[in-house]
């Protein structure tokens, strides 16, 4: 493996934003990180059937990236407690900058751009106070950080913007960590998620979370359907003998309180208490909720919570829309595609993909 300095000296970017658009490399639907068989770690553009469009080299493991709403480009974002992101130009396999997490930061593996792509939002750890941070970036001066504002909770995990382009949403996993401690989590008897909708200025404009009982129900990963309904998947803190839903929905301003699906103990106690990724299909009738350690996939109505499917896939995390379904990665490198009639196989691809695949947004 290279070093992270000789990577950047090798792959340094000549100077003005690229004009190359994603439909020029490929016209991926998302973005994944993946490690090859020698080891080494890539950013790979996926098609909605499947199919890699572009593959780009990253110095370390990455977790989620950020994709540019226009051109091909995205932040790479290193797995947490990561200080570091890569601006890779998806076409010429170039860094175009580097981003370091102020001191006493760092990122928490996902970032978010506005609706035109003049800012780049990044979830981050003020480790020593206890609290989330929502750093700010100005894309046309290279990435220069121009601001912050607080994310209204502790541990914000992911980020998303709302379709009205003028709000984020943040989920706040309530997760208190420290690098001194490494990923050990401090304050697990005491933690307190939210889902958090803020003004791109970082002005509050809600703030709701769970029931009491369940304050150990960590929100972690999210994802927006058209009209605004928010979809959001949990990991659970506490007893293994529990098995809390660790999935569910919100709309700003209609309830006072997080609406879950898969209460039922039986459907709950197949995801081990651990949700993945989350994902509405293409179509926003279903949403969709992974896991690794359940080994599966569950769909739900997204208007009723009915469960509708279970799809059973060894190591599976990365959830994507397709146009009424769903597009699955494993980390055994397998791909699988699942709508009403049924799942696809689509085979196994020789990289081991990780977490997520990131929707590029649709403009």
């Amino acid at each position: 493996m290279t070093s992270r300095r000789g990577f950047l000296a090798g792959l340094m970017a000549s100077g003005l934003a690229p004009a190359v658009t994603w439909a020029e490399v490929g016209a991926p639907d998302y973005l994944s990180a993946a490690q090859a068989p020698d080891g080494s770690y890539c950013l790979l553009g996926v098609g909605a059937d499947g199919s890699i469009r572009f593959r780009q080299p990253i110095p370390g493991r990455g977790h989620a990236a950020a994709a540019h709403p226009h051109r091909a480009e995205a932040v790479g974002f290193a797995r947490r407690p990561g200080t570091f992101a890569f601006v890779i130009d998806c076409a010429a396999g170039t860094t175009r900058a580097e981003l370091e997490a102020p001191e006493g930061r760092h990122f928490y593996g996902h970032g978010a751009f506005s609706r035109e792509g003049e800012l780049l939002f990044t979830v981050e750890n003020d480790y020593d106070a206890a609290r989330g941070v929502i750093g700010v970036w100005d894309v046309a001066s290279n990435y220069t950080r121009v601001g912050e504002f607080d994310s209204n909770g502790v541990g914000p995990h992911e980020l998303r913007l709302m379709p009205d382009g003028k709000t984020l949403v943040v989920a706040n996993g309530g997760i208190e960590t420290h690098p001194d401690s490494g990923r050990t989590k401090l304050n697990i008897p005491f933690m307190k998620p939210n889902l958090t909708y803020l003004r791109l200025d970082g002005s509050l404009l809600e703030a709701v979370e769970l029931e009491p009982a369940l304050h150990k129900n960590s929100i972690r990963h999210i994802d927006v359907r058209a009209d605004g309904l928010v979809g959001f998947a949990m990991q659970w803190q506490g007893g293994k003998g529990d098995q809390p839903a660790i999935l569910g929905v919100h709309r700003r301003g209609e309830a006072p309180r997080l609406q879950l699906f898969g209460t039922d103990p039986e459907v709950a106690a197949q995801m081990d208490g651990y949700g993945g990724s989350v994902a509405f299909s293409g179509d926003g009738r279903y949403l969709a909720v992974s896991s690794p350690r359940g080994a599966r996939v569950q769909v739900f109505d997204a208007e009723t919570g009915a469960l509708a499917q279970i799809l059973p896939m060894e190591d599976v995390c990365g959830l994507g829309a397709r146009p009424d379904g769903f597009l699955a990665s494993s980390g055994t490198g397998r791909m699988i595609m699942f709508e009403a009639d049924g799942p696809h196989d689509l085979g196994r691809s020789d990289v081991r993909w990780d977490n997520h695949l990131v929707p590029l947004a649709r403009v």
